[in-house]
């Protein structure tokens, strides 16, 4: 599928979807960090004319995320007619959150309250606008190794890049005209006070996990599966007890 085809697809498949999953029209509801996969989805979610609020939520964020977050904004607003935008500073939020469960310290866990902190405040959002919270999650992350937040980034109402590679996002992301700077960034999670990379954490590059996704003699492919290993319970539906129907 050609770039320009994959992007329009997309754009229907999320118009499709607010307008007739149900008996109510919604709106689309978008979280912006800085990063590629939030600017493409944005961007597709303004193609659909559908009202799309866009939503940057520093919390500690690096300064140049933020910034590249806001510049984001501005183009699209520039852009499209159906954009309404909201900066929702968490820092203090998040200061709070910190010292209320400061016997419970754990670094990870404090990264992951971030992107779940997103999560309400995106549904907050949502609910008191008849909204649809729509994901940015591509497809390495989502089902290849799992990297995201359960009930944080991965907590959304639809994920309409979820099949799409890394590449397959920087390819679209160029088609539609996002800013090169996002584009050619570093991917990062933005969760850590240390601003570490995507590849810093996971140890390899978004190329490489394609890679060893499609193929099993690739050198990676070892790795990718020693990375996969501990999120599967992600990526897989949520266990049920289901009782017999004689005991």
């Amino acid at each position: 599928m050609s770039v320009n085809l994959r992007i329009q697809f997309i754009t229907k498949w999320i118009k499709n979807y607010a307008l007739n999953s149900s008996d109510q029209q919604f709106n689309l509801i978008v979280g912006v960090s800085g990063g590629i996969d939030s600017a493409l989805v944005s961007t597709l979610c303004a193609e659909t004319d559908i009202l799309t609020h866009v939503v940057s939520m520093p919390i500690k964020q690096n300064s140049e995320q933020h910034e590249l977050s806001l510049g984001h904004i501005k183009w699209l607003k520039s852009k499209y007619t159906n954009i309404t935008s909201h900066v929702i500073e968490l820092d203090e939020v998040f200061k709070n959150f910190k010292q209320i469960m400061k016997n419970y310290d754990s670094e990870l866990a404090f990264a992951n309250s971030r992107s779940r902190l997103r999560m309400v405040t995106l549904y907050q959002i949502a609910q008191s606008n008849n909204g649809l919270v729509v994901g940015t999650g591509n497809k390495v992350e989502d089902f290849g190794i799992g990297f995201y937040t359960k009930y944080g980034d991965g907590g959304v109402d639809i994920s309409p890049i979820a099949d799409c590679t890394k590449t397959q996002v920087w390819e679209m992301g160029k088609k539609l005209g996002i800013n090169n700077e996002i584009v050619e960034a570093k991917p990062t999670d933005g969760l850590w006070d240390d601003a570490r990379n995507d590849e810093d954490q996971i140890g390899l590059s978004y190329p490489q996990i394609e890679e060893a996704m499609n193929n099993n003699t690739s050198e990676f492919y070892e790795k990718y599966l020693q990375i996969r290993k501990p999120n599967i319970h992600k990526m897989k539906s949520i266990p049920v007890c289901i009782l017999p129907k004689k005991l």
